[in-house]
């Protein structure tokens, strides 16, 4: 029986262990957090990580906590609430939003008992294992290499009840700020506020900052603001690789992930991009000698990751400009360039599905 040993029980290092395990691998995790320390908002999921989901097996379970799809009008608008422009309708496909820790959940119930080990921050090589999968995160350890301000921070929370979204979803843009609304399955309200400003910066009240900054902006804003409860608000300054990676692969140890390819949430990709490496990975260390898999999976993974990742900077420093110009941009791009963009970052056709066994 091959043994793999996975750094990191976030959403990729998890989608991967489920893959391998339900095909017969030995899979440890190591986790370096307690098991009840899983914090996050809601994250947007879109048909290229269903696609990975339903590669693992679990794309039905994430549809039932997710949700069905949400018919809202989507797209950018101005902070009085004008739009600037509107996703071309079928352009997002099967976009669902979720919380984090839902997601999480389902991962973690899909593992044999014991596969993960908390509280063990891996620090030294691992010996023993045919594979090693470091999904360790932005700050990855086993990659080393230097990460980047993008230059804004961001704000995220979730509504403690639900908030009526007045038809339209998505982001409104100001001068070096922006926000973001989305709706969870049960009516609550995913919301993120961003803004241009030196790494580090601190407030000694962070939501009454965002308040200030965004309470005046059109409906219902404000509303999901005097929903949410303030000690859930996370608060991140947004970083990426300083420069992409030569290869994923070292020997027998492989990054997945934000350690592979960290990116700024601007595409709403992150946690995609995660979990089609996991089912990529899968698909093909069971179905290939683990050194041409590995090879495989780097070939496979890193031109896609790498131009998502530069895409997404690209979006992030189109809107945070404060240069009126980009309204008019927004306005006057047709709508069959967007269509053809999101279809890009959508369309992932992955290496063969898995049929796990139960």
């Amino acid at each position: 029986m091959s043994r793999v040993a996975i750094i990191g029980a976030g959403i990729g290092g998890l989608a991967t262990a489920v893959g391998l395990q339900r095909h017969g691998w030995d899979v440890s995790v190591f986790e370096r957090s307690a098991p009840d320390s899983q914090v996050g908002a809601g994250l947007s999921l879109f048909a290229n990580g269903f696609r990975a989901l339903d590669a693992i097996g679990l794309g039905d379970a994430v549809r039932a906590i997710a949700g069905p799809e949400q018919a809202l009008t989507a797209g950018s608008r101005r902070r009085d609430g004008r739009w600037l422009a509107t996703t071309p309708p079928g352009a997002v496909r099967e976009l669902r939003v979720v919380h984090r820790a839902d997601l999480h959940r389902v991962l973690t119930d899909a593992l044999g008992p014991g596969t993960i080990a908390y509280g063990k921050n891996v620090v030294e090589p691992l010996t023993g294992y045919d594979v090693v999968v470091a999904a360790d995160g932005l700050r990855s350890p086993t990659r080393g290499t230097e990460i980047r301000y993008s230059g804004y921070t961001s704000w995220r929370g979730v509504t403690l009840r639900p908030v009526d979204l007045l038809g339209g979803a998505g982001e409104s843009l100001g001068r070096g700020e922006r926000f973001g609304l989305a709706p969870l399955p049960d009516g609550r309200v995913y919301w993120f506020g961003v803004a241009s400003m030196p790494a580090g910066t601190a407030f000694p009240d962070e939501f009454a900052e965002v308040r200030r900054r965004f309470g005046g902006w059109h409906a219902p804003i404000a509303e999901v603001l005097d929903a949410t409860g303030p000690a859930a608000v996370v608060r991140t300054d947004i970083h990426d690789l300083a420069k992409p990676l030569a290869s994923y692969v070292l020997g027998t140890t492989v990054l997945l992930g934000d350690a592979a390819h960290a990116m700024t949430p601007d595409l709403g990709q992150g946690a995609n991009m995660a979990l089609e490496d996991a089912a990529t990975l899968s698909r093909l260390l069971c179905t290939r000698p683990i050194g041409e898999a590995l090879t495989a999976y780097d070939k496979n993974r890193r031109p896609r990751t790498q131009a998502i990742a530069r895409r997404a900077r690209l979006m992030g420093r189109l809107l945070q400009s404060r240069n009126p110009l980009r309204d008019t941009l927004l306005r006057l791009t047709p709508a069959s360039a967007v269509a053809r963009q999101l279809a890009a970052v959508q369309d992932w056709s992955q290496p063969g599905a898995l049929s796990g066994r139960s």
